[in-house]
């Protein structure tokens, strides 16, 4: 079996630890720095009182900010070299963090929000490029898979913290906390991955010779396409889903730090859910899995409906599991349709997509849920993610067709 330490410890070639670690670690710290916001949201609407379109609105200027930027990141990285652009883009959010708790009204708060997605549109295609460079075939996947897990990590820690030091403290005080330590894993970034190549492919000879016959008919790029369709639903589920949850636990009298909890409580098992999923998504195949993660989330969101605060504390790790789950089938499988040398596009393409789903979709549903109400718009939400089901049927055989000798 293949797992993280396996993938790590590599003694003869000691900068692949490096490679992994300071990629996870840039994951966990990005995908804490934007899911923080999720804790943030009701705050920003009882201080600067909004509807949830607008709240949409706002988890759009950060999200849309780092979707529309992935493509660019890849761009620059490949110009100016990976861990250059990687360090200074943690820095830029950073600074967006620091921004946001000097705001003192809507038109700061949203630009801070912006800075903060600009920064952050860095970190999902050049990370993962390092990642598939240092691995490849089976060890790619399951590396990604653990790439990802570590960014669950992130959402765990980062908004429990966050929601006790608001309580503490307050939330502007806790925005500086938060902007000064991704400014200082700015630093560590530089520091870790100081002498490892960061602009030319990494992976051992033997490692892709397998792969370099997968890519010569169109079976892949409509494949991909497939792919991109699954991970763009997926994601405006994921997004719309977080940026409601919160309000829904408020409506079930949840406060500041009980929401951080639930919230802690859901990525937990997200975390699960990835590294579990992105395993299994190498010996099962990438349909049984999406059947039975996306499968999952529809139901699970639909039973938190009717269920009081304390009930829905334990239905919540099972939620993030199924939630999360297929993002992590979704990231292993791009380096397998796409040539080595088109990854870091391919990766910034699939994130540009699937995060500025994630970011328009709250925008969207926020017109439902001003109108319907929040059970309503989430029974939708939950609807749309079986639309997934059939696409992931006709992905498969292409898959197959592939791994075909």
């Amino acid at each position: 079996m293949t797992s993280a330490s396996t993938i790590s410890f590599d003694t003869a070639r000691p900068w692949r630890l490096r490679v992994f670690l300071a990629a996870c670690g840039a994951h966990a710290l990005h995908d804490g720095l934007t899911d923080t916001l999720y804790v943030l949201l009701p705050i920003f609407q009882a201080i600067f009182g909004i509807n949830y379109a607008a709240i949409g609105v706002l988890r759009a200027l950060y999200a849309g900010s780092m979707a529309g930027l992935q493509v660019p990141s890849a761009a620059l990285a490949r110009r100016v070299g990976r861990v250059g652009v990687l360090a200074i883009g943690t820095a830029i959010a950073g600074a967006g963090y620091l921004c946001l708790g000097a705001a003192g009204g809507l038109v700061m708060l949203g630009l801070a929000l912006i800075l903060g997605g600009i920064g952050s549109s860095t970190q999902h295609p050049i990370a993962s490029s390092l990642i598939a460079s240092a691995y490849a075939g089976q060890r790619s996947r399951d590396a990604l898979g653990t790439y990802n897990f570590a960014g669950d990590l992130g959402k765990m820690a980062l908004p429990a913290l966050a929601a006790c030091l608001i309580a503490a403290i307050s939330w502007r005080a806790t925005t500086a906390i938060i902007g000064a330590a991704a400014l200082t894993g700015a630093a560590a970034i530089l520091l870790v991955l100081r002498d490892v190549p960061s602009s030319s492919p990494v992976a051992d000879r033997d490692d892709v010779a397998p792969q370099t016959t997968r890519h010569t008919s169109r079976k892949p790029k409509v494949g991909f396409a497939l792919l991109l369709v699954i991970g763009i639903i997926d994601s405006a589920t994921r997004m719309s889903f977080l940026t409601f949850l919160p309000f829904l636990l408020k409506a079930k009298g949840a406060g500041t730090p009980e929401i951080g909890i639930a919230l802690s409580l859901l990525f937990a098992g997200g975390a699960a859910g990835k590294l579990v999923c992105g395993f299994l998504g190498g010996r099962l195949g990438v349909l049984p899995t999406v059947l039975i993660t996306e499968g999952g989330t529809a139901a699970t969101i639909m039973a938190l409906l009717p269920l009081p605060l304390s009930a829905a504390f334990f239905l919540l790790p099972v939620i993030g599991v199924a939630l999360n789950g297929t993002s992590s089938v979704l990231y292993g499988t791009v380096p397998e349709l796409v040539p080595t040398e088109k990854r870091e596009t391919a990766f910034g393409v699939f994130y540009t997509a699937t995060i500025g789903a994630g970011a328009l979709s709250p925008i969207v549903y926020g017109f439902f849920g001003d109108a319907l109400g929040l059970s309503v718009t989430t029974l939708v939400i939950a609807a749309v993610v079986l639309a997934t089901l059939p696409l992931a049927w006709m992905l498969n055989p292409m898959l197959e067709a592939d791994d075909t000798p």
